[in-house]
């Protein structure tokens, strides 16, 4: 129950913002949310015995938010910069280690919501039908694996999830994105869509398992406790920030 409650506050206020707020409450939104779940992704590094970028890397992450195109030398000057928070590290054998993992930070957290900006630049459904095929795939698989998962999808990483979890969140997902741009991005082809839909959830299917693996690793059940039967921030949008790049890039080149 208490899922079902932070998830009724939580989707109305993002679809809000994604489909009509101004540009700089969607900039707030993904910014706030970005800083909490990479901060998440810091006590994650830290169970890995790996020392934790902080500050620093989270105001690098908010700076690749913000940045002016073209992104690649601001990519590579982050880069080097965290190369040099790398020799923070009491024990050089971490340094390497630590300016990778802050590194990794945030080019998966930031770097898919700089994403979300451009996607909801071409257009705010597009960026709605990303976090869409997510949302319905996550349930289907949640309700579906309890009723009749039997084959485990992947249990060194996360036992809970199994096959049949995860083609029904596969059909959903799809589905999901399909009838949503047939109404709402009507100019889009069938065969785009569902192409973008499947390639889209998939890919969230393995961000979420990525970042099981990395809680795991960890020794970690939930990357925090601050979203009630979802647990951290970066637990709910694990899958998006996998599905947000590939539909946008599935997008461009399609």
């Amino acid at each position: 129950m208490t899922r079902v409650v932070t998830s009724l506050i939580l989707v109305p206020l993002v679809v809000g913002v994604v489909l009509f707020g101004p540009e700089w409450s969607f900039l707030l939104l993904l910014a706030a949310v970005g800083a909490m779940a990479f901060h998440e992704f810091d006590n994650i590094v830290a169970g890995h015995g790996i020392v934790r970028s902080g500050w620093p890397g989270m105001a690098a992450g908010l700076l690749l938010l913000v940045a002016p195109e073209p992104l690649m030398p601001v990519i590579t000057v982050l880069g080097l910069a965290l190369m040099g928070l790398g020799l923070r590290a009491k024990k050089l054998e971490t340094a390497l280690a630590s300016a990778a993992a802050a590194l990794l930070g945030v080019v998966y957290i930031f770097g898919a919501w700089r994403c979300a900006i451009l996607l909801r630049s071409a257009n705010p459904h597009w960026l709605m039908l990303a976090l869409l095929i997510g949302w319905a795939g996550d349930t289907a698989a949640l309700y579906a694996g309890r009723a009749f998962g039997r084959n485990k999808l992947a249990p060194r990483v996360s036992p809970a999830k199994t096959w049949e979890g995860s083609a029904a969140s596969l059909i959903a997902g799809t589905l999901a994105g399909v009838v949503y741009a047939y109404f709402l991005i009507p100019a889009a082809p069938l065969t785009l869509t569902t192409a973008l839909s499947l390639a889209g959830n998939a890919a969230g299917q393995v961000g979420d398992l990525c970042e099981s693996a990395f809680k795991r690793g960890a020794g970690l059940k939930d990357s925090g406790h601050s979203l009630p039967g979802h647990g951290g921030w970066l637990d709910r949008i694990d899958s998006s920030l996998f599905s947000i790049p590939v539909v946008y890039l599935l997008l461009r080149f399609l």
